[in-house]
Protein backbone atom coordinates (compact mmCIF):
# COMPACT_ATOMS: atom_id res chain seq x y z
CA UNK A 1 0.00 0.00 0.00
CA UNK A 2 2.84 2.49 0.95
CA UNK A 3 4.52 1.44 -2.05
CA UNK A 4 1.70 2.78 -4.67
CA UNK A 5 1.75 6.04 -3.18
CA UNK A 6 5.39 7.10 -2.84
CA UNK A 7 6.39 10.76 -1.98
CA UNK A 8 8.62 10.14 -5.75
CA UNK A 9 5.31 9.28 -7.59
CA UNK A 10 3.62 12.26 -6.10
CA UNK A 11 6.40 14.75 -6.77
CA UNK A 12 5.85 13.69 -10.29
CA UNK A 13 2.28 13.84 -10.44
CA UNK A 14 2.46 17.35 -9.29
CA UNK A 15 5.52 18.17 -11.84
CA UNK A 16 3.28 16.84 -14.63
CA UNK A 17 0.44 18.93 -13.95
CA UNK A 18 2.70 22.08 -13.40
CA UNK A 19 4.99 21.40 -16.66
CA UNK A 20 1.51 20.75 -19.02
CA UNK A 21 0.62 24.13 -18.19
CA UNK A 22 3.63 25.78 -18.36
CA UNK A 23 4.70 24.57 -21.86
CA UNK A 24 1.17 25.35 -23.00
CA UNK A 25 0.99 28.77 -21.47
CA UNK A 26 4.83 30.00 -21.23
CA UNK A 27 6.76 28.62 -23.59
CA UNK A 28 6.92 30.85 -26.65
CA UNK A 29 9.28 28.86 -28.79
CA UNK A 30 8.22 28.59 -32.73
CA UNK A 31 9.87 24.89 -32.72
CA UNK A 32 7.13 23.58 -30.13
CA UNK A 33 4.61 21.75 -31.29
CA UNK A 34 1.40 20.15 -28.63
CA UNK A 35 3.32 18.69 -26.42
CA UNK A 36 1.27 16.22 -24.04
CA UNK A 37 3.57 15.72 -20.71
CA UNK A 38 2.50 11.62 -20.65
CA UNK A 39 4.69 10.65 -17.51
CA UNK A 40 7.31 12.53 -15.11
CA UNK A 41 9.72 9.88 -13.17
CA UNK A 42 11.11 11.38 -10.67
CA UNK A 43 14.73 9.25 -8.85
CA UNK A 44 14.66 8.84 -5.40
CA UNK A 45 17.26 11.47 -4.56
CA UNK A 46 15.33 13.95 -6.21
CA UNK A 47 18.47 14.88 -8.81
CA UNK A 48 16.23 14.01 -12.06
CA UNK A 49 13.16 14.59 -13.40
CA UNK A 50 12.81 12.27 -16.73
CA UNK A 51 9.76 14.11 -18.52
CA UNK A 52 8.15 11.82 -20.80
CA UNK A 53 6.42 13.54 -23.87
CA UNK A 54 4.23 13.48 -27.40
CA UNK A 55 3.53 15.74 -29.92
CA UNK A 56 0.42 15.91 -31.22
CA UNK A 57 0.44 15.21 -34.81
CA UNK A 58 3.84 14.62 -36.07
CA UNK A 59 4.86 11.70 -34.33
CA UNK A 60 6.06 10.24 -38.48
CA UNK A 61 8.22 13.92 -38.82
CA UNK A 62 11.66 13.25 -37.49
CA UNK A 63 12.69 16.82 -38.10
CA UNK A 64 9.99 18.41 -36.35
CA UNK A 65 10.43 15.61 -33.47
CA UNK A 66 13.95 16.74 -33.60
CA UNK A 67 13.29 20.23 -33.24
CA UNK A 68 10.68 19.91 -30.24
CA UNK A 69 13.72 17.68 -28.08
CA UNK A 70 15.67 21.02 -28.82
CA UNK A 71 12.99 23.39 -27.77
CA UNK A 72 12.41 21.66 -24.82
CA UNK A 73 15.95 21.29 -24.08
CA UNK A 74 16.78 24.89 -24.44
CA UNK A 75 13.48 26.00 -22.48
CA UNK A 76 14.63 23.47 -19.33
CA UNK A 77 16.05 25.85 -17.15
CA UNK A 78 13.45 28.07 -17.61
CA UNK A 79 10.92 25.80 -17.06
CA UNK A 80 12.75 24.35 -13.67
CA UNK A 81 12.87 27.44 -12.43
CA UNK A 82 9.08 28.22 -12.90
CA UNK A 83 8.47 24.62 -11.50
CA UNK A 84 10.39 25.64 -8.11
CA UNK A 85 8.17 28.80 -7.56
CA UNK A 86 5.10 26.40 -8.41
CA UNK A 87 6.09 23.49 -6.34
CA UNK A 88 7.46 23.89 -2.68
CA UNK A 89 10.24 21.69 -2.74
CA UNK A 90 13.63 21.80 -0.91
CA UNK A 91 15.34 20.82 -4.24
CA UNK A 92 14.07 20.91 -7.74
CA UNK A 93 15.33 18.10 -9.82
CA UNK A 94 16.67 18.49 -12.91
CA UNK A 95 14.71 17.96 -16.07
CA UNK A 96 15.56 15.45 -18.99
CA UNK A 97 13.36 15.18 -21.72
CA UNK A 98 12.38 12.06 -23.79
CA UNK A 99 10.03 11.24 -26.05
CA UNK A 100 7.55 9.06 -25.43
CA UNK A 101 7.51 6.14 -28.45
CA UNK A 102 4.47 4.01 -26.41
CA UNK A 103 1.76 6.21 -28.37
CA UNK A 104 2.99 5.81 -31.68
CA UNK A 105 3.73 1.91 -30.90
CA UNK A 106 0.34 1.34 -29.52
CA UNK A 107 -1.07 2.58 -32.57
CA UNK A 108 1.33 0.72 -34.95
CA UNK A 109 0.36 -2.25 -32.96
CA UNK A 110 -3.73 -1.64 -33.18
CA UNK A 111 -3.61 -1.03 -36.61
CA UNK A 112 -1.93 -4.30 -37.14
CA UNK A 113 -4.12 -6.40 -35.02
CA UNK A 114 -7.15 -4.96 -36.63
CA UNK A 115 -5.62 -6.22 -39.92
CA UNK A 116 -4.85 -9.70 -39.10
CA UNK A 117 -8.22 -10.25 -37.98
CA UNK A 118 -9.43 -8.71 -40.90
CA UNK A 119 -7.60 -11.05 -42.98
CA UNK A 120 -8.83 -13.79 -40.58
CA UNK A 121 -12.47 -13.06 -41.30
CA UNK A 122 -11.92 -12.76 -45.17
CA UNK A 123 -10.61 -16.47 -44.90
CA UNK A 124 -13.30 -17.96 -42.91
CA UNK A 125 -15.69 -16.05 -45.50
CA UNK A 126 -13.84 -17.53 -48.14
CA UNK A 127 -13.57 -21.06 -47.44
CA UNK A 128 -17.55 -21.26 -46.74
Amino acid sequence: MAGEFSRTSRIGDQLQKELASLIQFEVKDPRLGFVTINEVRVAKDLGYADVYYTVLGIDEDPKKLADNQVALDSAKSFLRHRLSKEVKLRVMPHLRFHYDQSVVNGARMSALIDDAIRKDQSSDSSEE
